[in-house]
């Protein structure tokens, strides 16, 4: 699903990563950790098309990130979904038009869009919900609303920059609650976390980053 062959990642003069090569399968759930600066959101911005890699070679779902063009990178990100660390809501629209946006780009038929937001929500538990206005929402309730929207399109890969970090250990459990029922769907699963204790109650693989350079794969 995700290949990196010698990756190289440059801001100006500061290497973010450096000689990354590594592998994710098709279905896989992995986790992504190191400390603060490690190359961690650097890593996922390459996987979603964010950045490009500086050298090296990057394939995700068999396409060269390195030499896509601009519409099939809309394409491709159409089969992703990314869960920002500060969710990325609209605060001005209400949490079914937050997931909703997904499918209207996508071009789907207003009938499905009503139909398929509802589901999602009601699979995230926030039924009930749909009406409300993402400030309206705890923390945990905002941090489904941003999965939702990830999956609503059901996307092939699920990424997530450290979606735990702002929440209570119950509100985590939760929400690894629903990565785990995403990815028994079938759905490659890569998530950046700095959440040590998180990992280690999995038997997911783990992939370590420090100082740019991949640690451990």
């Amino acid at each position: 699903m995700i290949h990196f062959y010698n990756v190289y990642m440059q801001y100006g003069g500061y290497a973010a990563l450096k000689n990354i090569s590594m592998d994710v399968g098709k279905g896989e759930f992995v986790f992504i950790t190191g400390p603060s600066g490690a190359g961690k959101t650097s890593l996922l911005k390459l996987i979603f098309g964010m950045e490009r890699p500086s050298s090296g070679q990057l394939l995700v779902n068999s396409i060269n990130l390195n030499r896509i063009k601009p519409d099939a990178l809309d394409m491709l990100r159409r089969k992703m979904g990314f869960i920002f660390q500060d969710f990325k809501l609209l605060n001005s629209r209400t949490v079914f038009e937050n997931v909703a946006i997904a499918l209207q780009i996508a071009g789907e038929s207003q009938p499905y869009i009503r139909q398929k937001t509802k589901r999602v929500l009601k699979h995230v538990g926030l039924e009930g919900k749909e009406q409300n206005f993402p400030m309206q929402l705890s923390g945990g309730e905002q941090q489904r609303v941003a999965i939702a929207r990830a999956i609503v399109s059901n996307p092939i890969l699920i990424i997530a920059d450290e979606p735990t970090g702002n929440l209570d250990e119950e509100r985590t459990k939760e929400i690894m609650t629903l990565f785990h029922a995403i990815h028994l769907k079938g759905t490659t699963v890569v998530i950046a976390t700095h959440n040590y204790d998180l990992v280690h109650k999995t038997a997911f693989r783990n992939i370590v980053l420090n100082e740019g350079r991949l640690v451990k794969a």
